[in-house]
């Protein structure tokens, strides 16, 4: 349970992961796999120049990540296809040492090769459920809009969602926060929160503290995807944790978009001895090429967290989790038995 340098090895380390999205979950190797199947052609980003050099903090960067984010998308076109992504998403974060995966699914993307919104969530549904029980951990389903579409859209999947709530944990709202105007989210977001859903919607990484707060104000989550910049406003971060919202700080996805230029910008540090509830996450290791793991590895090596301190980052993912409490209880005690694992000297 420790690496070659005398600490703890953070793949052992039981955690939570709960900021993962569906496409970006894939594998490189799978996109290409799929591409192949239906005789697709790939942009070279995804092939030859792999991985690719991204933006996100000006249109046309975010353009170019979408453009790629789309090219993947369009591989995944059958059943088969669908319950592969699924259950790689849960091999993956299984060998990285997470024990309870949310992955974020919006149906609308699939739903025309396998006949509609419904069917393209009952497929991811039932190979979660198929994956956990063969692998030994919790795949929890998000269902998630997208900030590009029109909110009536919104309001059908979140619709959706509320019927199949208990296989259905959480609504969201997602693709470029620059876009629309989250309080016209807001009766999709009413719908969920009357089924007993819980709100986690994305705000916060390419927009600042503000829009943290127009969130709050007007979609009441209980999660945050990303939330990182209100750590520029005291204010705002105060009533982040007054409330009690987690976040799910992805410091890979901040990197490789330019919202901060280093990983020692990241203010993970900060939102940390602030009391934040955080959740590190992957966002999208297909484009971002960074797993859960080396979310972990980045608090260790660019922000000097002790394998204490990395201890409370995963209780407090499992803490920020949507999972039952047996299951938060035994992921608790496994996070203190890494812990109390004897650390042997390097060399």
């Amino acid at each position: 349970m420790t690496d070659t340098a005398g600490r703890r090895d953070i793949q052992a380390l039981p955690k939570a992961h709960l900021h993962l999205h569906f496409t970006g979950s894939m594998r490189i190797d799978t996109v290409r796999d799929l591409a192949d199947k239906h005789g697709m052609r790939l942009p070279n980003a995804l092939t030859h120049d792999y991985p690719p050099q991204l933006s996100g903090v000006d249109e046309r960067g975010w353009f170019r990540f979408q453009r790629l984010y789309d090219a993947a998308r369009a591989c995944v076109r059958d059943e088969q296809d669908m319950r592969r992504v699924v259950r790689e998403a849960a091999e993956d974060d299984a060998a990285e040492g997470s024990r309870w995966l949310e992955i974020q699914v919006d149906p609308t993307s699939y739903a025309g090769f396998v006949g509609g919104i419904t069917p393209m969530l009952e497929i991811v549904i039932d190979e979660a459920k198929s994956a956990g029980r063969d692998l030994g951990i919790g795949v929890g389903v998000l269902v998630a809009a997208s900030r590009i579409k029109h909110p009536y859209d919104a309001r059908t999947l979140a619709r959706l969602a509320v019927k199949h709530t208990g296989d259905v944990l959480a609504f969201g709202l997602s693709n470029d926060e620059r876009r629309g105007l989250t309080a016209d989210f807001a009766p999709a977001f009413r719908i969920a929160h009357a089924g007993g859903l819980a709100s986690v919607p994305h705000a916060g990484e390419l927009l600042g503290a503000q829009a943290v707060s127009e969130t709050i104000d007007a979609l009441g989550p209980q999660r945050l995807g990303h939330g990182v910049r209100s750590a520029e406003s005291v204010p705002v971060l105060e009533r982040v944790i007054e409330n009690d919202i987690a976040l799910e700080i992805c410091p890979g996805s901040n990197v490789a978009l330019g919202v901060y230029p280093r990983a020692e910008d990241v203010p993970l540090r900060q939102l940390f001895e602030a009391g934040a509830t955080i959740a590190l996450g992957a966002d999208d290791p297909l484009l971002f090429d960074s797993r859960l793991a080396a979310q972990y590895d980045t608090a260790r090596t660019a922000h000097g967290f002790t394998d204490v301190e990395l201890a409370e980052l995963a209780r407090r993912s499992v803490r920020a989790s949507l999972a039952p409490d047996d299951v938060k209880r035994g992921l608790f005690a496994d996070i203190d038995a890494w812990l109390d694992t004897p650390v042997r000297s390097a060399g």
